[in-house]
């Protein structure tokens, strides 16, 4: 099957048009490239969902602070569009930043409630703002049925659910569970930039996450005690360097002292250089 690539706004939406009018369902599934297993593992899902799957692959320079990793993010966008033929995608989308945000742009997106104001909201200002602005934009020019977005950001999805909500969008956000390597460690575009020790350094996110997980099925509902749990194993990593441990409900995202319903234990860490982010679901 041919993948088809669409570089302009204009294209994409007459793609979207053709497909649409022969009433085939779209799903689009929201990528900044690099593909690993784990998009490929959204693309299955919306696959099983609609009868046609674009893919878009935008870095979007509105997401990342003036300090933040923009220049360095890793892009091949010809290996990309090899797995996505391979995944059987349908279309990619891949505009340049002046086709999204042309001379004079001046709309935004921002949600305004606590879930953008705390884990990589609190640490990285104004993210959020470009994530709900470029996901709107996608939307849009897509007319997509489903979208669909990993775990491993799941504050992410929580802020697309609520402007999907909140403007009344006619399209149905699903999350899609973290993919893992073998040993444990959440598939990221951003591993590419780890060192051999680096990347065994990196277990420290999943193995912390797996012992309070552990504890809290043994009984311990705590908050304060299984986010320690986690903190002490990273500790013990010299090339760790933690972020951020937090556990609040979900999805809502409220504060917790005890874990008496569905809950989140997520963490962002720095090895090296590069800041990594992994989460467990406490089900309740």
């Amino acid at each position: 099957m041919k993948l088809n690539t669409l570089l302009t706004i204009a294209e994409t939406q007459a793609y979207v048009k053709e497909m649409k009018k022969s009433g085939k369902t779209v799903a689009l599934v929201p990528t900044m490239g690099a593909l690993h297993a784990g998009h490929l593992q959204l693309m299955q899902a919306a696959k099983a969902k609609c009868d046609v799957v674009i893919a878009s692959i935008f870095v979007n320079p509105m997401q990342f602070g003036p300090n933040e990793d923009y220049a360095a993010y890793p892009r091949d966008f010809a290996a990309d569009c090899e797995k996505l033929a391979s995944a059987q995608v349908d279309a990619v989308f891949h505009p340049a930043p002046a086709e999204m945000y042309p001379a004079g742009y001046a709309t935004y997106v921002t949600v305004e409630d606590d879930s953008t104001g705390k884990l990589c909201g609190a640490k990285r200002p104004g993210h959020f703002r470009g994530v709900a602005t470029v996901v709107t934009k996608l939307l849009n020019i897509t007319q997509a049925d489903r979208a669909f977005f990993g775990q491993k950001d799941a504050q992410q999805v929580v802020v697309i659910k609520r402007f999907v909500r909140d403007l009344n969008l006619p399209v149905v956000v699903e999350m899609v569970p973290i993919m893992r390597a073998e040993n444990g460690l959440a598939l990221s575009s951003r591993n590419a930039y780890l060192s051999a020790a680096e990347k065994e350094a990196a277990l420290v996110l999943s193995q912390s996450l797996q012992k309070a997980e552990k504890a809290y099925k043994s009984g311990q509902l705590q908050a304060e005690d299984l986010r320690a749990i986690v903190r002490q194993h990273i500790q013990n990593e010299k090339l760790a360097e933690l972020d951020y441990v937090e556990l609040y409900s979900f999805p809502d995202l409220r504060e917790m002292t005890v874990v008496n319903e569905t809950a989140i234990l997520a963490i962002a860490v720095k090895i090296g250089a590069v800041r990594l982010i992994d989460n467990t679901i406490l089900e309740a």
